[in-house]
């Protein structure tokens, strides 16, 4: 007999291991975009162009998304 605890146990374990499964994810994007940062996004700053700019701009607003809305910011203010 399944008891209701055990029921929410289980459900419980299912949500943790996915949002951990998430968390491992984003980790690995952070990482990878911290590596491309410190490489300057693989320019050469005697090659820069608009081109560039609007590229890392459009990086910039992606970005500014998340974190507008992890920390209540930008339209996500209350």
């Amino acid at each position: 007999m399944t008891t209701r605890r055990a029921t929410a146990t289980a459900t419980n374990d299912k949500a943790l291991n996915a949002f951990l499964a998430a968390k491992r994810e984003i980790d690995g994007m952070l990482v990878r975009i911290k590596t491309l940062s410190d490489d300057h996004f693989e320019t050469n700053p005697d090659e820069i162009n608009w081109g560039d700019v609007g590229t890392l701009n459009h990086y910039a607003g992606l970005l500014r998304q998340i974190t507008d809305s992890a920390f209540h910011e930008g339209e996500h203010a209350a």
